[in-house]
């Protein structure tokens, strides 16, 4: 039963949030949480996890489509769509049902309503006041639409792509950032006819351009229409399909999928009434331990700057918790944050691309190899994955990894912790790495900067 005065009250409960609340009460602080819907926010409910659920499907269904290169002959293989969203219910139910129990292991109240701050620095849901002697932001974020289209009826945005009842007979998606990729290497492997439209020059346009190569050859194989350099214009929404024009020539989808980004959640927290400032993109305000402008009240997640990940998102919940609590904290080095794209090929990335290199003075150096430099990629049936090192000769510094291939999203992680560690390429050139793996790619490519590749 929820009271009316706490230590550390934390508004939204997704992976921000949840993390936040444990955190904080592990730290002794009488800790609430704030939920307008489900436990575990857009993340677990929404967006990451059904993600990820359904990509695993249209995953399962290209490896036994593929079996017959591995000598293995399979009949008779159907998608049922109704199951396989069956399976995404049931993996949202077992994570957020492990959030509600891990809240009430740690004694932590969950308040059903809105959140909104007073002029006090408390917290208000509905017509009840709560006490906090500080406030954790974690509301997360909205979707944005593009100039002139509102989302509703067959314009759609992610969350919805991931719940519809039936995989569509044609499927358009306006954005080709992670969000965008994953939709339409999902459906187009499950049976859609899918066109993928970005209005900038290539897919995955904030990644490394030969990584963004790979990834757009990748998705063509799935026999996605993807259009760069592509305006959306027209749209008319029916009530059995979309209408729209690209560059003039007019299409028809069952579906449009907005995927062009979104923007934090901040509408109703009562910001402004509380005084807390937000800077020219509308995010909030804070400094390197999440506090905003308003003492006692601090933004984590996607209302502040940063890359808009869960797992940032996460890290931060427990900077401001432990901040909170009295500990010692250190900011984020958000450029050295991993960045995961689950779409087929696999993109791992973190740091410098090489193009952002070059232009902030460094002398850089680049080692690249293809997965099939290494038995493992031979052995497991990809040997067109590549890894990138970014380095810095003078001191071997490593300024950024990039990674597209089977298990990409899993590499990546060796380079960003050597790089925490304070370690250079030429320290990943000289650790022993189990044969055969793709892991050994990630070795090659180092050597590969480091002046002396082996395999290649």
């Amino acid at each position: 039963m929820a009271e009316n005065s706490y230590d550390c009250i934390v508004v939204g409960s997704g992976p921000g949030g949840y993390v936040a609340a444990i955190r904080a009460a592990q730290l002794g602080l009488k800790t609430a949480v704030v939920e307008r819907d489900r436990v575990g926010g857009r993340c677990l409910n929404y967006a990451c996890i059904p993600a990820k659920a359904i990509l695993r499907s249209a995953d399962l269904l290209t490896e036994i489509e593929e079996a017959k290169d591995f000598g293995l002959e399979v009949q008779g293989v159907t998608v049922d769509f109704a199951a396989v969203q069956a399976r995404r219910e049931r993996v949202v139910h077992t994570l957020t049902s492990g959030v509600a129990g891990l809240f009430k292991k740690n004694a932590i109240d969950v308040i059903e309503g809105s959140g909104a701050l007073t002029a006090d620095g408390d917290v208000r849901v509905g017509e009840d006041s709560y006490a906090a002697g500080s406030v954790i932001l974690a509301t997360g974020s909205v979707p944005r639409s593009i100039p002139g289209v509102e989302l509703g009826g067959r314009v759609i945005g992610t969350e919805e792509a991931w719940a519809l009842p039936e995989v569509p007979g044609r499927l358009a998606v306006v954005g080709a950032g992670a969000s965008g990729a994953e939709i339409a290497s999902a459906y187009a492997r499950l049976g859609s006819e899918v066109m993928l439209l970005e209005a900038l020059d290539r897919v995955l346009p904030t990644e490394d351009e030969d990584i963004s190569r790979v990834v757009a050859r990748g998705l063509k194989k799935q026999k996605i229409d993807v259009r760069t350099g592509a305006l959306v214009e027209g749209v008319q929404a029916g009530d059995a399909a979309v209408t729209f024009t690209i560059g003039g020539e007019a299409s028809e989808a069952d579906h449009l999928v907005i995927a062009v980004g979104r923007g934090a959640d901040v509408q109703g927290l009562g910001l402004a009434e509380a005084g807390v400032a937000l800077d020219e993109r509308g995010l909030v305000q804070v400094d390197g331990a999440l506090r905003t402008s308003r003492g006692g009240v601090y933004a984590i997640g996607d209302l502040v700057p940063g890359p808009a990940l869960a797992h940032k998102a996460s890290d931060e919940g427990i900077i401001a918790a432990e901040t909170i609590a009295g500990r010692p904290t250190h900011p984020l080095s958000y450029p050295d944050i991993p960045r995961a794209t689950f779409c087929t090929p696999n993109v791992g990335s973190f740091g410098l691309t090489e193009t952002q290199a070059r232009e902030q003075g460094y002398d850089v150096v680049v080692g690249k190899v293809q997965y099939g430099a290494v038995g493992g990629g031979t052995v497991y049936g990809d040997r067109t994955g590549l890894v990138k090192i970014v380095g810095e000769s003078a001191y071997g510094e490593l300024l950024g990894g990039h990674i597209v291939g089977s298990r990409a999203t899993e590499l990546i992680q060796e380079l960003v912790n050597v790089r925490l560690l304070e370690g250079g390429f030429p320290e990943v050139a000289r650790i022993v790495h189990g044969h055969p793996t793709l892991s050994e790619a990630v070795m090659e490519a180092s050597r590969a900067a480091d002046g002396w590749l082996i395999h290649g």
